[in-house]
């Protein structure tokens, strides 16, 4: 016992000593740690004033994975919309990536995107959209795989020096597109498609999204996606049904910021229309909206907000006034001149269709 006791003894002596003379500073410098660990400033892309009131959040955060989900027609697209927006005026190089392939370039235009259009000379035919932005679309991209290749290829093309500029990737949306699994066997398999967007999304892309927060890196990129959603059925007797993400929840657990819009078995918003001798323009809905995660200040809010073709405006009838004032002309044209009624319909349940299972 008593040796034991010496070479242990010994032991800590000679462990204490190297310990005196050991440089901690000069080791990290030996295996390349120093300077690792600095991250930038977070910066804000800025939505609408009115999602910055009802949310208490400043609009996007840059250099993070954010998800926008919810059922259709329940304010997701204008929100990506907004942040394309405020994206171009603040020199971020928007990048869409249109996969549900609903998208309208004359409603992204009056919402206010920057952009030329193309017209051909001879036949007087639009052409295309030209711009500060970068476009694709299911012509290009059929997978899941593909979208991750897209996205790896711009950056490391950004990487090279060949495009310097901040990106932001505006995916609509996940749940939209298969895996290559699912297309070669003919057969839409939703674990294959979850496995996918694990495979190359969760152990690939985020990553490399969420690096480029590091001071070390030249850019900031950032990922927004718009989420497709589906209800599970509750698991228990009065239970609560639950709000699942199409693709799995690889995406859900890499965000750091997740908005809800909405509600969980339907899309609960409120149709506003100006209606005249049987015509109507539904000009605005009133919908939920939800901090459901955030890990960059930590606050987490719901509430109601107004979206209208042009953004979202408050709930409130001051604003829904403006709102109407200021499109009156238009509408008026639309339903045969003369005055019209302001009528909102009664929020109903309606499940949604893809209530109780994922869909195939």
């Amino acid at each position: 016992m008593a040796k034991a006791k010496r070479s242990t003894s010994l032991t800590a002596a000679v462990s204490a000593e190297i310990k005196s003379s050991f440089d901690l500073g000069k080791f990290k410098d030996k295996k390349g740690l120093t300077g690792s660990v600095k991250f930038k400033p977070q910066q804000w892309v800025p939505l609408s004033p009115a999602f910055q009131e009802v949310t208490s959040v400043p609009g996007i955060p840059t250099g993070h994975i954010v998800l926008l989900r919810g059922h259709s027609d329940t304010g997701k697209t204008t929100a990506l919309i907004e942040a394309a927006v405020n994206a171009q005026k603040a020199g971020i190089l928007p990048v869409f990536i249109i996969t549900e392939m609903k998208w309208n370039w004359e409603h992204a235009t009056q919402m206010g995107l920057q952009m030329e259009e193309v017209w051909d000379e001879e036949t007087g035919e639009l052409i295309d959209y030209k711009g500060f932005f970068i476009y694709a679309d299911r012509e290009n991209i059929h997978t899941i795989e593909d979208v991750a290749a897209f996205i790896l290829d711009l950056l490391d093309e950004q990487k090279k020096g060949n495009l310097p500029y901040d990106l932001m990737f505006l995916w609509d949306s996940i749940g939209s597109v298969p895996c290559e699994l699912s297309i070669t066997s003919k057969k839409n398999n939703n674990e294959w498609n979850a496995g996918a967007m694990s495979t190359q999304f969760g152990n690939g892309v985020n990553q490399k999204i969420t690096l480029s927060r590091k001071e070390s890196s030249p850019y900031t990129n950032t990922l927004v996606a718009i989420n497709k959603v589906w209800t599970a059925k509750p698991e228990m007797p009065m239970g609560q049904p639950k709000l699942m993400n199409k693709g799995g929840f690889a995406m859900w657990f890499d965000a750091t910021f997740v908005v809800t819009f909405g509600n969980i078995a339907n899309a609960g918003t409120n149709k506003i229309k100006a209606i005249k001798d049987g015509k109507q323009v539904e000009f605005a809905k009133r919908t939920n909206i939800q901090i459901d995660k955030n890990h960059i200040n930590g606050i987490t809010t719901k509430g109601k907000i107004i979206m209208t073709p042009h953004g979202f405006i408050d709930d409130t009838d001051k604003s829904l006034k403006d709102y109407k004032d200021a499109h009156a002309k238009e509408w008026s044209k639309i339903l045969g001149g003369g005055d019209f009624a302001i009528v909102e319909e009664v929020d109903t349940f309606e499940p949604a269709q893809e209530y109780m299972q994922e869909p195939d």
